[in-house]
């Protein structure tokens, strides 16, 4: 199967192009590996673009029962902000000790389904220690009041191992499932092979108890694995999310090419770096996931590349047509990306022209689709059916 060949200089445009190795790189042409290719013509907008505030380096946001939203910033400051995005709070409580180099920073923020009784919310971050750095999963109640925003009781429930030196593929995106446990996605932190570790939690979809212990019955813990480990072999897996039925999707960054969008079944290897669609940055070959086939094949694969963050699957009545469809942020592609699924099959429907690297997707109550953009002033956007 073909493959791009890529001089020095143009590995050097690469980079400067993301501001990062591994966080999206600009668009290559003249591929054919993909099912799926990641330049195309973008599709015409169903829906209007109202700018509703302005964030530093935005990370994620998650909707509060209320409407309020939690958004958290790179450099450590978490936000609570109101439904109409007008009015905002820091939330306190946060680690003063944050790694925000390089793809590091405050990650992902997501409240636990039984918040509007418990008001638990659950975050990420990339933390330092002895060794190098690690991706931290926490929790804490916010309280808001008179006084302010804060998180109560704040407390680190699960790290993943071992921590190493560089400040990449930190992932830490949650997710809780239908059945309550939570899922965490840890990157292999750009060392390829704790990926395929048995012992380490890089490289690896997680399962865990609401306390960040391992959860029962997690399918690898009788072979030798970390018991927490529910599916290995990844890369940079900057989006999760569950459908109706249940089933577990993630998107991660691949190298030089190779985007993916996999279905997550428990015990899985998912084969990288051994395989995948695209190839290191340095011009090793990494070969294609067909000439392994014992490896869990993406469903989606993108070469020239999206650098995929974010990921929800849709279930609003703003967009009736769009039900059951995934929504991905593009960083590289600067694009809004529409999957639509066949059971477990799945294509790129559309792909919507932003302007702007968009760094999270979220659904928000009235069924609206929200986006933030990447990098200093970056915006929230509501979408709306266009009028």
């Amino acid at each position: 199967m073909p493959r791009l060949i890529v001089t020095s200089a143009s590995v050097l445009a690469l980079l400067a192009a993301c501001g990062s190795a591994s966080e999206g790189p600009a668009v290559v042409q003249n591929s054919v590996q993909a099912p799926i290719t990641g330049e195309r013509d973008p599709s015409p907008k169903p829906f209007d673009e109202i700018p509703v505030a302005t964030f530093d380096r935005p990370w994620a946001m998650s909707f509060l029962p209320d409407g309020r939203m939690l958004v958290t910033e790179k450099a450590g400051r978490m936000l609570l902000v109101s439904a109409d995005g007008q009015q905002r709070r820091a939330v306190s409580g946060i680690p003063a000790a944050i790694d925000s180099e390089g793809q590091g920073g405050l990650l992902d923020v997501v409240p636990h389904p039984g918040f509007a009784s418990n008001g638990l919310v659950y975050f990420s971050f990339s933390e330092p220690g002895p060794g190098g750095a690690g991706v931290a999963l926490a929790r804490g109640r916010l309280v808001a009041d008179g006084s302010g925003a804060r998180l109560e009781g704040m407390r680190v429930i699960f790290r993943a191992a071992p921590k190493v030196e560089g400040d990449g593929h930190y992932s830490g995106r949650i997710a809780f499932s239908p059945d309550g446990f939570l899922f965490f996605t840890a990157g292999e932190r750009v060392k390829f092979n704790p990926a395929q570790d048995p012992k380490a939690t890089l490289g690896k979809v997680l399962r865990l108890k609401e306390d960040g212990t391992p959860a029962p019955g997690n399918p690898l813990a009788a072979k030798g694995f970390d018991p927490a480990i529910w599916s290995y072999g990844h890369r940079n897996l900057l989006g999760i999310a569950f459908d109706a039925e249940g089933r577990l999707w993630e998107q991660e960054m691949g190298p030089m090419g190779g985007d993916e969008l996999n279905l997550i079944l428990p015990g899985r290897n998912y084969g990288y770096p051994i395989v995948s669609n695209g190839d290191h940055y340095d011009g090793r070959v990494i070969p294609d996931h067909p000439t392994r086939p014992e490896f869990e094949a993406p469903k989606v694969s993108w070469n020239p590349v999206i650098s995929p963050a974010g990921l929800i699957i849709y279930s609003g009545s703003l967009f009736p047509e769009w039900k059951g469809n995934a929504f991905v942020g593009g960083l590289s592609s600067m694009s809004l990306v529409r999957i639509e699924f066949n059971g477990i099959e799945a294509r790129e429907a559309a792909r919507y022209d932003m302007g702007a690297r968009i760094r999270e997707v979220e659904q928000g109550p009235d069924g609206a689709i929200w986006l933030l953009e990447d990098g200093p002033d970056g915006r929230l956007l509501k979408l709306t059916p266009k009028k």
